[in-house]
């Protein structure tokens, strides 16, 4: 059945309407437009093709869906994507309500929901595994590690087939939609399953404490350049949605092939009903900008100071208690890392990421912006903002190596993407600790251990809100591929029998987070006083008190840290020097006595130490072996009585 429409009254020549009757839940459809094909003037119509309805809350992929079809000229109705009608009314949130973490309190998981629990280890029944689902039957499992939110990959139906031949596209970064979640992640069949299973998702966690954000992708579509396929925006009007040069191309910063024009009335508005919709409808507590400086542009794609896509979402009603994280960079080079923060947004910090990469496997040089980064970077961030909420610190994510892989790797391994190892960035500040990808040598597999716990204490511990990669505290690898977009679940899912094979960094982690959090039983080091630990004074130190070593050479730092709510301090020596060093310690105020509460140089179960009987430090000096993080707990009141001395 075809049903032309028609332009409605009025003066806006955008609206088009029509009524079909006997259309119900489950009935497919699309659009088509006719119009001239002028590229030198940004037009592309071609009425043969059939498009995705922009707002659809669902799609549904036909078997025969050819992505090398929506390329070229002419007809695709055989195989083209569907938009489906959705019957919306009728879900019940029994009475769900919303977190409200504060950022400063935050814990951030990001993951991805196919990889989570889609690879072959997964307890799960097969049709549960890589789905919503299957993310709800693993809650217990983020619950017990201590996260307070999960940061999903895109989560919005993208293109599968945007990657070489013979794989599939598996990050989800090629959107076909902002309102319809992807059809794989449901564990029903047919498009609606995976919205329904969404909402059933978000409830449960909700009742589990836990937040859920979504990484969306704002700033391209999966159309890709001039010789990309034609699936939705461009047939539509391909010169509103898109920024286009004076020769109608495509500018990209991106690095995807296009750019939306998101500060165009069309755009903008598309984009705030989608923001609008999984906040309100979807209930859903926050949002990871992708590539956010693109919001940044204006429409001739020279950077604003506040631009009208910004100002939109920063005084919209609905998104006022969400959080908001912006990717604060793009793919042409425009780093907005900072400007951001000031509007009420968290920004990931790259910095972070990289100072402590480079800190932390010993480069000259780098001692300063590692205190930075600790700090929560007040050189990034203003002074009222660095102090818990600015800063999203982490040291991986998606993008880039695991943790296993930073330790284990010095260069990426891409070969098989098929893209002959080009993809993926080239620099990583990785350190592979003696010998390029898996050892059985004692020594470099215990040193390996010893800076991922490094990197654990300093990213959870440094002030701002600390985000942790999934797997990496089962130590998941891609066998050094630094950009694993097509990679498949076995490839890169999260191993579940790993959690078993390195149950000492597990342990860890869960330790470090519940330290972190303030969620230590009564009787712990901190007694009644567990608190999460917002800093709120931190002042610097080297081998002497009040002496740090600012020099090129200098591989150690120490830092005396006070937390609000508390008279807590602790003292958190990082020793990135290949020899001990023996620090002087500060002297504790009152009764009080510093505990070693972590030491990484340490095996299990002395490497983190939380109870009552954490060692206590009688000297006025320690000795910190190399390459290793100690911290020194020094709680409020009169010590226990049980005195176990390091």
């Amino acid at each position: 059945m075809v049903i032309d429409l028609e332009r409605s009254p009025g003066p806006s020549p955008h609206h088009w309407r029509g009524f079909v009757g006997g259309i119900g839940a489950g009935q497919a459809y699309g659009y088509r437009v006719e119009g001239p094909l002028a590229p030198r003037k940004g037009l592309r119509f071609d009425r043969e093709k059939m498009l995705l309805d922009p707002y659809a809350r669902a799609i549904a992929t036909p078997c025969e869906r050819s992505r090398d079809i929506d390329r070229r000229p002419g007809g695709n109705v055989a195989t083209a994507l569907r938009s489906v009608v959705v019957d919306w009314g009728t879900y019940d949130w029994a009475g769900d309500r919303a977190p409200r973490v504060p950022r400063e309190k935050s814990i951030i998981y990001e993951m991805h929901v196919g990889q989570f629990t889609g690879h072959p280890s997964s307890p799960l029944a097969p049709e549960l595994r890589g789905t919503f689902a299957g993310v709800m039957e693993r809650i217990p499992y983020l619950v017990d590690l201590g996260i307070t939110a999960v940061e999903l990959m895109p989560v919005f139906a993208f293109d599968e087939q945007a990657a070489p031949q013979g794989l599939r596209n598996v990050w989800g970064y090629q959107p076909l939609s902002f309102f319809a979640p992807h059809e794989r992640y449901g564990s029903r069949r047919g498009p609606v399953a995976a919205l329904e299973e969404f909402r059933d998702m978000t409830r449960a966690l909700h009742r589990a404490g836990i937040e859920v954000i979504l990484d969306v992708v704002y700033n391209h579509s999966a159309e890709e350049d001039a010789l990309g396929p034609t699936i939705g925006f461009r047939g539509l009007a391909n010169e509103v949605y898109y920024l286009l040069d004076g020769n109608g191309d495509y500018v990209d910063y991106s690095g995807c092939g296009n750019t939306l024009n998101v500060n165009s009335p069309v755009v903008l508005r598309l984009i705030l009903d989608s923001l609008r919709f999984w906040a309100g409808e979807m209930h859903v507590d926050g949002f990871r900008f992708d590539l956010a400086a693109v919001l940044l542009r204006d429409g001739e794609g020279k950077p604003e100071a506040y631009s009208p896509i910004l100002r939109a979402i920063n005084s919209d009603p609905i998104l006022k208690n969400v959080k908001l994280i912006a990717e604060a960079w793009d793919a042409a080079g425009l780093d907005g890392l900072g400007r951001f923060a000031g509007h009420g947004w968290s920004e990931w910090n790259g910095r972070f990421r990289d100072d402590v990469r480079r800190f932390l496997k010993s480069d000259d040089g780098a001692v300063r912006s590692m205190a930075s980064r600790l700090a929560g970077s007040p050189d990034i961030y203003p002074v009222q903002l660095c102090a818990s909420v600015g800063s999203v610190n982490f040291v991986t994510s998606h993008d880039g190596f695991t943790l296993n892989d930073l330790v284990s790797y010095n260069c990426k391994h891409n070969e098989d993407n098929r893209e002959g190892n080009r993809d993926g960035a080239d620099e990583n500040h990785s350190w592979n600790c003696g010998i390029e990808g898996p050892s059985e040598d004692a020594a470099v597999n215990e040193l390996r251990t010893r800076q991922i716990k490094n990197f654990f204490v300093v990213t959870l511990l440094a002030t701002g809100m600390p985000m942790l990669l999934m797997g990496d505290e089962a130590r998941r690898t891609q066998r050094g591929n630094n950009n694993g977009y097509c990679l498949g679940e076995p490839a890169a899912g999260l191993d579940w029998e790993a959690i078993g094979n390195f149950p000492e960094i597990h342990r860890f982690v869960r330790g470090l987070i519940a330290l972190r959090a303030g969620r230590l039983s009564e009787g712990s080091v901190l007694g009644a006083a567990a608190v999460p630990l917002v800093p709120r004074m931190m002042e610097w130190h080297g081998v002497r008190p009040h002496e740090p070593d600012w020099g090129e050479q200098s591989h150690s730092l120490a830092a005396r840290i006070g937390y609000e709510g508390t008279d807590l301090e602790s003292y958190l020596i990082v020793n990135a020097y290949w020899e001990s060093l023996q620090f002087e310690l500060p002297h504790c105020e009152g009764s009080r006595c510093w505990r070693r509460c972590v030491d990484t140089y340490l095996a299990a179960p002395e490497d983190i130490r939380l109870d009552a009987t954490a060692p206590l430090v009688t000297c006025a000096s320690l000795v910190v072996q190399p390459r290793s993080v100690v911290v020194l707990l020094a709680p409020s009141g009169a010590e226990p009585a049980a005195q176990h001395r390091a």
